[in-house]
């Protein structure tokens, strides 16, 4: 029970963080994205407030467990491969185009009306498809 309130506490701590740095205003995101046309930087310091204290967590981590069981994802592989290349242009892509990603589409669900519903069902779509997209691309050409 205290992990459920615990997931509870932090998944609205980032949703309500999320709301109010921007990140669920589609045109805000498209504006920053807009670094040729009417940029707006403010999400910079979004992006700036979520690096520097997961940095932080990365060091102050290494070596520790969670208070609440489990374990802590290992720092990424530094390797820059084709599955890296590929999910980072769609995701680029689906960020563009739509002005979202997966964390502000799911907290934007209550608010932004049946364009953001819809977003979020091609987003879980692509992820149920995801896995067998990859299958076929390691069958056609071998990931190095």
């Amino acid at each position: 029970m205290q992990r459920m309130i615990l997931a509870f506490v932090a998944g609205g701590l980032f949703g309500a963080g999320l709301f109010i740095s921007g990140m669920t205003d589609t045109t805000k995101v498209q504006g920053w994205l807009d670094v040729f046309g009417n940029w707006d930087p403010t999400l910079a310091f979004v992006m700036g407030g979520a690096i520097l204290p997961m940095a932080v967590a990365w060091r102050v981590t290494k070596g520790r467990s969670p208070m609440v069981g489990g374990s802590f994802p290992t720092p990424p592989e530094p390797k820059i491969g084709r599955n890296l290349v590929l999910g980072s242009v769609l995701f680029g892509a689906g960020w563009g185009l739509a002005g979202l990603c997966p964390g502000p589409s799911v907290a934007s669900l209550s608010y932004g009306g049946w364009p953001h519903w819809v977003f979020f069902a091609a987003m879980l779509s692509g992820m149920a498809l995801a896995p067998m997209a990859r299958a076929q691309l390691d069958r056609a050409v071998p990931a190095e």
